[in-house]
């Protein structure tokens, strides 16, 4: 069996035999595949992280959003062969001269799952409620901050006011709900509404999948909408089932009782290769593993909290801490070469966006001689046991929080804690569950924490948690991962969201990575490749983001479980282009290669708190 290393094209196609392998167009058929007791047809998805909240408003962890990005259209998606904005509820839209007027024209085809039809009324007041009221809009918040106003000038027509250009306008991914459901909702919990958990099923949405169950610690249920606008799902129903370890995930998906698993390891990714019927996808990495420093703790008001190292405040020691690691070796020991070592901020994979200190730039290159000897020349002086002394007289043991259900963060750490002995800094290293390591956080009980975010292919929101209206307004309500407040970088962050120039704007996101690498308080140790799985006698065909060097799991859009075909649903009607199989509309949208393995005379088908980590 071969890793999949992302093909071009629209379906990533694979057969559990061995074959020649041909590119072809149009129609196609398919081998069976098990159906489920009822008939239908089930896509089984192992997981581990627990939801937050069904409330759109208000998710934040990945599981989550990945899960209602398939409940809940949006005006725009992203196209999944290039990653570039896509339509969706909006089918087109324009802007004035200005910048500052854009008029969105809202599909007259999308229909709520109650039979409701979604027009510019729900979008205008899904909109303005995330801008007047501060509980609803902890998930997008950072969307509507330069609207102006938002209204619904007939059915299929919005116009959005701005108060100044906002580069985002064409990446407006925020869940579109049914006004007639959702305000009595908002009106009913008043204040609370942050704590509303929408955990009422069936959830009515627009999207192409119906949230219908869900059991914590157990599974969550979605059932397909077979009216949904783009077209009925090839699965009849998603069912993401829990497991705590990802070996018992990566035996299930042997023994056939799941369809996919993600976040693999290494040596898990080599152990499913050598099986016929499960197909790896080895993808370039779309989120990056880092630590973050506590600086002092404090609240927007200047409250201070927390018992952060009070060295800590001191950049001369942040950046020798970052000098210390070699993220070469975490690269190696930490995810065995399934990385890549990192620099700025956005990971390669957005080339436009990426930033990597080079030349004069690199002040912060693995170099422990010159970590050593700038805490020699800041006061730090080497007591008789190899742990230096701040010149405030506080011994540098620092405590270091690390995912311990993350392999490649507990490697890490124990890296970093060996690496940071070599300039006297004693490392109590404390690998812990993501609810401790989540607390610790948002009281600010630490030291150093380990990270990572997904990035979407608009990094704003990366960016937007930084700033200093992402501190807290009181200890334990942050929005980001780091107590970081710097002026210059808040005018950085303003400069290119309101700069519609892409080249132009991605050189003012290079200089917002400069300003992150240099203060040290968010720090880049990793890109990880996407490393999942799944069985190809489950699933026949799936669609990767984008086409070349994408991923399947935590996509942008809603394509891998919206396309993907079950080996028995893709022979009924005919394949492609008729029946259940991917309508026209989708070789339109998204294009019409697939990737066709021939063998056995047969064509197959191929966010109380959001934790610090997998999140968007």
């Amino acid at each position: 069996m071969k890793t999949q290393h992302p093909p071009s094209g629209t379906l990533l196609r694979r057969t559990a035999a061995s074959g020649s392998v041909l590119l072809l167009l149009g129609g196609l058929t398919a081998v069976p595949a098990a159906a489920d007791e009822a008939g239908g047809t089930t896509l089984t998805v192992a997981i581990a992280q627990q939801v937050d909240s069904f409330n759109p408003f208000t998710a934040q962890l990945a599981v989550t959003t990945n899960i209602l990005r398939h409940v809940y259209d949006s005006l725009t998606t992203v196209d999944p062969q290039t990653g570039e904005p896509e339509a969706s509820l909006a089918e087109t839209w324009e802007t004035s001269e200005d910048g500052l007027t854009w008029t969105f024209n809202i599909r007259d085809d999308a229909y709520f799952t109650d039979g409701e039809q979604l027009t510019a009324d729900d979008v205008a007041w899904t909109f303005n409620t995330i801008m007047e009221n501060d509980a609803a809009a902890i998930a997008s918040g950072n969307y509507v901050a330069g609207f102006e106003s938002v209204t619904a000038e007939d059915p299929t027509t919005l116009v959005i006011e701005l108060d100044e250009p906002q580069a985002t306008m064409e990446s407006l991914r925020v869940p579109i709900v049914p006004q007639h459901v959702w305000e009595p909702i908002v009106e009913e919990e008043g204040d609370a509404f942050s704590d509303y958990a929408a955990d009422e099923f069936p959830t009515v949405g627009s999207g192409p999948f119906v949230l219908t169950e869900h059991s914590r610690g157990e599974h969550i249920r979605l059932e397909a909408n077979p009216d949904h606008w783009r077209g009925a799902p090839g699965f009849d129903e998603l069912y993401f089932r829990y497991y705590s370890e990802k070996d018992a995930a990566v035996e299930a998906l042997r023994s056939g009782e799941v369809s996919f698993v993600y976040e693999l390891t290494d040596a898990q990714i080599t152990s499913l290769e050598a099986l016929d019927d499960v197909a790896v996808n080895i993808a370039d990495g779309k989120r990056f593993q880092a630590f973050t420093i506590n600086p002092g703790a404090r609240t927007q008001d200047g409250e201070e909290f927390g018992d952060g190292h009070p060295a800590l405040s001191d950049l001369t020691l942040r950046q020798a801490i970052v000098m210390g690691i070699d993220n070469e070796e975490i690269v190696q020991q930490g995810a065995n070469g399934q990385a890549v070592a990192a620099g700025g901020y956005i990971p390669p994979r957005y080339t436009d966006f990426h930033w990597s200190p080079e030349g004069d730039e690199a002040i912060l290159d693995f170099d422990p001689d010159a970590a050593n000897e700038m805490l020699d020349d800041a006061g730090y002086e080497m007591g008789g046991d190899g742990v230096r002394v701040s010149p405030d007289g506080d011994r540098l043991e620092l405590r270091m929080h690390v995912h311990a259900d993350r392999p490649d963060n507990v490697q890490a750490g124990q890296v970093i804690a060996e690496r940071l002995a070599d300039i006297g800094i004693e490392i109590d290293n404390r690998t812990v569950d993501p609810g401790i390591l989540s607390d610790a956080l948002y009281d600010a009980e630490y030291d150093l924490i380990f990270t990572g975010w997904t990035v979407n292919p608009d990094p704003d929101y990366v960016f937007s948690i930084h700033t200093c209206g992402a501190l807290p307004t009181e200890p334990g309500t942050m929005q980001g991962d780091a107590y970081f407040c710097d002026e210059e970088y808040d005018e950085l962050y303003a400069a290119q969201l309101a700069e519609y120039d892409r080249e132009a704007r991605a050189e003012i996101i290079h200089q917002l990575q400069e300003v992150l690498y240099r203060e040290a308080v968010v720090n880049v140790l990793t890109y990880p490749n996407i490393m999942e799985a799944y069985r190809t006698d489950h699933i026949a065909s799936i669609q990767l983001e984008p086409a070349e060097g994408g991923n399947i799991w935590g996509q942008d859009g809603y394509w891998a479980w919206w396309s993907a075909e079950p080996a028995e649903g893709a022979a009924r009607g005919g394949g492609i282009g008729g029946g259940s199989g991917v309508s026209s509309g989708v070789l339109i949208g998204v294009g019409a290669g697939v990737l066709v393995l021939l063998a056995a005379g047969a064509f197959l088908y191929f966010r109380r708190r959001s934790t610090v980590e997998d999140r968007e």
